[in-house]
């Protein structure tokens, strides 16, 4: 899954089967990743798509936030707004204190499905 931009740069921006389907529009979980990650609260943070009756898929992120660092919903849900605009801003938020990873490191986004 990429695109590519107006100089004919291509990018990679995630996994096909991790493309969260939100009323039929196509959102790369590493956007709201991304987003999440510029609250100066949050050290990590992953995306992922949960079933929704009205939507098929809603999106919920899980965050790991820095050592010593306070944070709250509302709050990271007023940077996503603000990042994301209200479509993209996730749904469910879920303060953890790891996010599964597998031996390379990379975050196991389908395992994240547990932790919601």
């Amino acid at each position: 899954l990429g695109y590519c931009d107006d100089d004919g740069f291509y990018f990679v921006t995630g996994r096909l089967k991790e493309l969260i389907i939100k009323g039929g529009e196509n959102i790369a979980p590493r956007e709201i990743d991304e987003a999440l990650l510029q609250h100066p609260a949050v050290l990590e943070a992953a995306a992922v798509g949960i079933a929704d009756p009205h939507y098929g898929q809603e999106i919920a992120a899980c965050i790991v936030l820095k050592g010593g660092e306070a944070c709250t919903e509302e709050a990271l849900r007023a940077h996503c707004l603000l990042a994301l605009g209200p479509y993209k801003t996730p749904k469910v938020l879920r303060f953890v204190a790891d996010l599964p990873k597998g031996p390379s490191g990379k975050v196991q986004r389908l395992k994240l499905l547990e932790l919601l």
